[in-house]
């Protein structure tokens, strides 16, 4: 575990670096206006479909005796936004993870890579098409996983767990192949994908516990209209950092186990010039 907590103190000190503070700005503001555009247009069509499901099918009796019954009844006067804001957190972490990938995955790897591996060839064993296949199918089961435990959120620390699981195994998968895009060849990442599957993991785990307070934030939202759009464009920023630090972590870890694999110098004695 001395790498990855290597990796961590590194990623940490870079994540304090000008340009990775300034490389936040342009997510966050696609992400923002994204999503203003989408709850301005959808989030009250969705609430109002969810109202008439739950109405047809006496799901207010039903959901008010369950909260009750777990000492949560002052939530079933909410019950249909905070579902809706539930359906749209996953769309929250791809658009996130999107524009992540896109705008800032590609800076990161050039930050850590000129700084610290500059002796480390570049083979290109993965691009920008295989990156979004990689992230599109490890969505589409993170969604499937997010509905899934849905029901947890009656029992918060269940659903802290799973949440933090999904993340992990989420970020492990998309992280982990943009960050070795530029320099693995296609074997070199599958090799080091296979031989250092708990590590990535254990950085996804920690970095998806870190991502459910955004998630508790946007919630928290539902209880407070007029606060909501602050709160939702806070939360995205919050989202934002946390990739951004999780993609430096990945790209440090991933890079000193490459450089390992060739035989190269390890990543204390290949620093260029500053941190």
């Amino acid at each position: 575990m001395r790498a990855v907590l290597n990796a961590y103190g590194r990623a940490l000190q870079a994540q304090l670096h000008g340009r990775m503070l300034l490389l936040s700005i342009i997510p966050f503001v696609l992400s923002v206006a994204l999503w203003l555009l989408m709850l301005w247009q959808g989030l009250q069509p969705l609430v109002d479909s969810l109202h008439s499901l739950f109405a047809e099918h006496d799901g207010f009796r039903l959901s008010g005796s369950v909260l009750g019954t777990l000492g949560l009844g002052a939530l079933k006067t909410v019950i249909v936004p905070l579902i809706a804001m539930f359906l749209l957190l996953p769309l929250m972490v791809l658009t996130a993870l999107l524009f992540i990938g896109v705008a800032a995955m590609p800076a990161i790897a050039r930050h850590v890579g000129g700084r610290h591996f500059p002796r480390l060839e570049k083979k290109r064993g993965g691009g920008l098409l295989g990156s979004l296949a990689t992230g599109a199918g490890a969505f589409l089961v993170f969604v499937l996983g997010w509905i899934a435990t849905l029901p947890l959120y009656f029992f918060p620390p269940l659903a802290m767990l799973a949440q933090a699981l999904l993340w992990g195994w989420l970020s492990s998968r998309v992280m982990a192949y943009d960050a070795l895009a530029d320099y693995a060849s296609e074997d070199e990442r599958r090799a080091l994908l296979r031989a250092h599957r708990r590590p990535l993991l254990a950085i996804g785990v920690v970095s998806g516990a870190a991502g459910a307070l955004p998630g508790l934030l946007w919630l928290g939202g539902v209880m407070s209209v007029v606060f909501f759009p602050f709160l939702a464009a806070f939360a995205i920023w919050l989202y934002v950092l946390i990739f951004i630090f999780t993609g430096l972590w990945f790209q440090y870890y991933c890079l000193d186990a490459l450089a390992r694999l060739r035989g190269a110098a390890p990543v204390q004695d290949a620093v260029a010039d500053g941190a």
